[in-house]
């Protein structure tokens, strides 16, 4: 009697336009070692399907030229990997103007093996940014490389600080790298790590004035620091939870900022976000969020959390905390009221509320209040994956010193996101 491994001959993938046929086989060929498992081999489909860079797959298991192998075929269907988007909200903070506009490309698939290119500019009254990212996959098993760059220049345009011409403008580099170390159709948990290089510059009359802490007699702040991140996603039919945890340790690489006494750019922070989504009926979700970040000591601004505004703590103007130390939380309902199934269109209510909280180190005084509370009522209209609009009315429940200048100091913010194509 002889036993023989069954394995596979090859791996055929048809269908494909722009993405490489190696990038599908490669995902396979890891899933199909001798002996075949075809649990296995269904799992690697499945993976595949969730692809964003994959619409649909088909796959056809046959027998061989020889007894102890099989043939598997498979047919893509490719997305398209191309996506604009234009949007506009009232989400930055007022000092530079809360009105936000702006364009963002997305390439998924540059190259054809799966690297993605993203391109943004975002604009304000004060503000121009533009930002710039690549990634690449290194391995099969989902590995990427991302290098992001971007810059932005800024004008106070907020009375009465727009009279003395406050610029300043700021940088960032970073290269990560990412893997997903477990990974299946309902699983993934990633591991990562960040170099990162931050730099500001603030100035008043075109004069280099250090007014932002830990800034150095140039009105500088230059932050180097290395960080280690962790994912987790599990997802159902039903619902979706996702957490991110992040470690970062400032260093004093690369000429970055070095004072006597804190704020500079040694310093160590863990910062931990959270998203659980589930759907109670068609249309009808059940959204909480929540952001912690705590810090060993001071933090320059750059490495602070906001707290407040836009996607934070509603009926308070954007940032109104800005501290070391912070915690957010916010839950929200969206109830279908209704329905254009002709334009795949859904008016949702949505109930919310927000909560904030957020101390400083010890050589720094906590702001006062340090916690905000806000209530409100969303309108919320979705077409399809085209357009998304929200207008949110946000209560505050915590008295704060407030202009009642902009929209956001009046608990209005709003929200469109457009794809054209």
């Amino acid at each position: 009697m002889q036993i023989v491994e069954g394995g596979l001959e090859d791996i055929r993938v048809t269908g494909t336009r722009r993405l490489n046929p190696k990038y599908v086989r490669s995902r396979l060929a890891i899933a199909t070692t001798k002996p075949l498992n075809r649990f296995k081999l269904l799992e690697a489909l499945q993976l595949l399907q969730l692809n964003p860079l994959i619409q649909n797959l088909s796959a056809e298991l046959s027998a061989g030229s020889r007894p102890e192998t099989s043939l598997l075929e498979v047919r893509v269907t490719e997305a398209d990997s191309l996506r604009t988007e234009l949007f506009a909200d009232n989400g930055r903070v007022p000092s530079v103007g809360s009105f936000r506009r702006g364009i963002d490309f997305r390439q998924a698939n540059l190259f054809g093996i799966g690297d993605g290119l993203n391109l943004k500019y975002t604009n304000t009254e004060g503000s121009n940014a533009f930002d710039l990212s690549y990634t690449v996959p290194f391995n099969p098993r989902n590995g990427t490389f991302t290098l992001a760059s971007g810059f932005i220049d800024t004008n106070v345009v907020e009375p009465p600080f727009d009279r003395i011409d406050i610029t300043g403008d700021s940088f960032y580099l970073e290269l990560s790298s990412r893997q997903p170390i477990i990974q299946t159709p309902t699983r993934e948990l990633a591991l990562g790590l960040t170099l990162s290089r931050q730099q500001s510059q603030t100035k008043i009359g075109g004069e280099e004035i250090p007014i932002s802490p830990g800034a150095d007699e140039d009105g500088e702040t230059k932050v180097s620091a290395i960080r280690f991140f962790q994912e987790y996603t599990q997802r159902s039919p039903q619902q979706v939870f996702a957490l991110r945890s992040q470690f970062s340790l400032g260093v004093g690489l690369f000429d970055a900022t070095i004072n006597s006494d804190p704020p500079d750019s040694r310093f160590f922070s863990w910062r931990g976000q959270g998203q659980y989504v589930r759907q109670l009926a068609p249309d009808m979700l059940f959204v909480l969020r929540s952001d912690l970040q705590f810090a060993s000591e001071t933090l320059v601004p750059l490495e602070q959390i906001g707290i407040g505004g836009f996607q934070s703590v509603r009926g308070y103007r954007q940032d109104q905390l800005l501290t070391d130390n912070g915690w957010f939380t916010s839950a929200e309902v969206r109830l279908p009221v209704l329905r254009a199934k002709d334009i795949e269109g859904v008016l949702q209510v949505v109930p919310f509320v927000d909560f904030g909280l957020g101390w400083n180190g010890s050589d720094n005084p906590d702001p006062d209040p340090n916690s905000l509370v806000g209530v409100g009522l969303g309108l919320q209209w979705q077409m399809g994956d085209r357009l998304n609009a929200r207008l949110d009315y946000g209560i505050p429940l915590t008295d704060v010193d407030s202009r009642n200048r902009t929209w956001q100091d009046n608990g209005w913010y709003f929200s469109v996101n457009y794809s054209p194509f």
